[in-house]
């Protein structure tokens, strides 16, 4: 009898030791290619892709959705639905491109060590990630509405208005609830930091990257297969280079938003799925995987904050309402320097 639960206990033993083999050799692996540099590598190469950053993409999205804010938002034209979602994408983009900022120039890892600037930031960050993210998946479900012919018009401004409100709403409650929940939880610990709460990350990996890209690849699916089918149509050899410029819009669209966001959200899982296995904090804590890693971190904040510098080009600058308003808002503008210049 003894030898019989003997021989179940082992039998048991080694089927979870075969169960958990191929998770902690994956971990291993993801651990080896996340390896990085030390001393001065770290810091040039950090200041070398945040230079980059700076350069290249900081100021499309600061000047893009500034520019999209000032269009859209000068006086003498009433805002359709489609265009104040453009608006309060362009608003969430543009704080979050602004926050970038302070990401760009963490190249000591200087608030990830710090619990109250590191819970700031993650608060900031998330509202802002979680309204851009929301904005772009609402966006695209009535894009994909209209689109698709599904029973209903386009809602009025009344109604686009009152769908921005909740998105914003549901962005700060989705940040705000967490963290207070969070807080009560580990209430007189001075180095807790709202960034590394395992259910707060695993809210922010389903709702802010895997249900919005689900609902974005749906919506854009059906939406290309409408576009397709209709080539058939009488009207269709005439329609379909404005019709293939769409499909390729799309299908940048959702392309940008995956690659942008993937590598955030890969390395996310990484930290929870590793559990208390990084070791120990400055304060006896288990360290993150942005403690242990802090350049693979910043190369993936980088990124995911590329989704917000790419959005202005991909969604309005391609599209010619954009650019109608554009031209029209420049020769407004060009015709009233030359009335302000002539009358002086």
């Amino acid at each position: 009898m003894l030898n019989g639960r003997r021989g179940r206990a082992c039998t048991s033993t080694s089927r979870h030791h075969n169960l958990t083999a191929p998770l902690n050799s994956s971990l291993r692996a993801v651990s080896i290619i996340l390896q990085e540099p030390s001393g001065e590598d770290h810091y040039l190469l950090g200041l070398v892709l945040s230079c980059l950053y700076t350069v290249l993409l900081f100021p499309l999205g600061f000047v893009g959705n500034v520019l999209i804010l000032v269009v859209n938002l000068s006086p003498g034209g009433a805002l359709s639905a489609p265009d104040l979602y453009f608006v309060n994408l362009a608003a969430a983009d543009l704080m979050l491109v602004s926050d970038s900022l302070i990401e760009v120039f963490n190249l000591k890892r200087g608030y990830y060590e710090n619990a109250a600037l590191c819970t700031f930031m993650a608060l900031f960050q998330q509202v802002n990630m979680y309204s851009s993210v929301f904005f772009l998946t609402w966006m695209s479900f009535d894009r994909c509405k209209v689109l698709t012919g599904a029973p209903g018009r386009r809602p009025p401004a009344a109604q686009a208005r009152l769908s921005c409100c909740l998105v914003w709403v549901s962005s700060g409650l989705l940040t705000v609830l967490p963290f207070a929940l969070a807080h009560a939880q580990h209430r007189g610990e001075l180095h807790f930091c709202f960034a590394n709460v395992s259910q707060v990350l695993w809210l922010e990996v389903t709702l802010g990257f895997l249900l919005p890209f689900c609902v974005l690849g749906v919506c854009y699916g059906r939406i290309a297969l409408r576009l397709l089918r209709s080539r058939r149509g009488p009207s269709g050899p005439q329609q379909w280079p404005r019709r293939l410029k769409a499909l390729r819009m799309i299908s940048a669209a959702v392309l940008v938003f995956f690659l942008c966001w993937l590598p955030e959200n890969v390395f996310v899982c990484v930290h929870l799925l590793r559990g208390p296995a990084g070791g120990r904090g400055l304060a006896g804590g288990h360290r993150s995987v942005w403690q242990d890693y802090p350049l693979a971190a910043h190369v993936v904040r980088l990124a995911a904050f590329s989704n917000s510098c790419l959005n202005p080009l991909i969604y309005s600058f391609l599209g010619e309402t954009f650019r109608d308003r554009l031209r029209l808002f420049l020769k407004q503008r060009r015709a009233s320097v030359r009335f302000r210049v002539c009358h002086f």
